[in-house]
């Protein structure tokens, strides 16, 4: 990080308050050294404040974890949402939506890793506050692309939904471990045949 970066995060993080600053020193820290690498120390220390300052926010470090991926969970959230907002009679489009926001996502992934890829390697328990996050978001997403997909008429919503489910996490996989080229451009071009494909068995 040069000195002009150095002065300009210092001033962003300066403007949060201390529960932001600690959850915006989580996400990067986490991000790039992953859970257990990263004690509540550093954290601390990168959010300017203290231990016990960061324990008044957040009880335990698997709780700070948790509502860390809960937050990322709601950027998922938020983007289908606005797909619905932007084509509310357009189950098709929704789908196709959801398939460029994550291509559109591929990139950093590809630098910095599914943030819930990445967890769920490193929480083998599956009572973990986080791990149970993570798998009701994803439960939660695969439903609403079968809601998604019945009312766009499809045969078997439920197994359209998986298929399509299948592939974009296998992208997001794909992209963290450089296994395949141009992975945006096939996963939109894959969804997009999945629903041609059981569009035509209606017909």
């Amino acid at each position: 990080m040069t000195s002009t970066e150095r002065i300009s995060r210092q001033s962003r993080v300066a403007k949060l308050p201390p529960r932001e600053r600690i959850l915006d020193a989580a996400e990067e820290l986490f991000s790039r050294e992953g859970i257990k690498g990263v004690g509540v120390q550093a954290i601390a220390s990168r959010a300017e404040t203290t231990k016990m300052a960061l324990y008044r926010h957040f009880a335990t470090k698997d709780a700070l974890v948790a509502e860390w991926l809960r937050i990322v969970a709601a950027d998922y959230t938020a983007a289908f949402d606005r797909l619905e907002a932007a084509h509310p009679d357009d189950p098709r489009a929704q789908i196709l939506g959801v398939a460029r926001f994550i291509a559109d996502g591929l990139p950093d992934i590809s630098h910095r890793g599914c943030p819930f890829i990445n967890s769920i390697a490193e929480l083998s328990d599956r009572t973990h506050p986080a791990r149970l996050v993570i798998e009701a978001h994803k439960a939660g997403q695969a439903r609403r692309i079968a809601d998604l997909c019945a009312r766009a008429g499809l045969p078997d919503p439920d197994e359209a939904a998986a298929e399509i489910t299948f592939v974009l996490e296998g992208a997001q996989v794909s992209a963290q471990n450089g296994s395949i080229g141009h992975v945006g451009e096939r996963l939109v071009r894959i969804v997009e045949g999945v629903l041609d494909r059981r569009s035509a068995r209606a017909r």
